[in-house]
């Protein structure tokens, strides 16, 4: 099980090209995700059988069974050994300091 791993970090899992389903999307392959994903690619232009890397933020983490569900758009639940750490999410600082009015 991957340690450091929480709700809110950005993840990036590696899937594999399909095939190209109109001009700007392409169907991939997650590894531990039993179902295809299609994805926005406008700019690039890969090909079959080629690695592309889907980054999203993660917002659920089951521990017992050892998967994480990763907003990519849809929700898309895959193993954790299967995910890498981007970026860790680091709550927004406060510029000021909390006042209090007493009357």
């Amino acid at each position: 099980m991957a340690r450091g791993i929480g709700i809110g970090d950005v993840v990036a899992i590696t899937a594999t090209v399909r095939r190209r389903v109109a001009d700007d999307r392409i169907s991939v392959s997650i590894p531990s995700y039993n179902f295809p994903h299609s994805n926005v690619d406008s700019k690039s232009k890969v090909k079959r059988g080629q690695q592309i890397e889907l980054a999203g933020e993660i917002t659920r983490i089951d521990e017992e069974g050892g998967k994480v569900t990763i907003d990519m758009g849809p929700l898309v639940t895959v193993d954790i050994d299967k995910v890498r750490l981007v970026e860790k999410y680091r709550p927004p600082k406060r510029k000021k300091p909390l006042r209090y009015i007493v009357a």
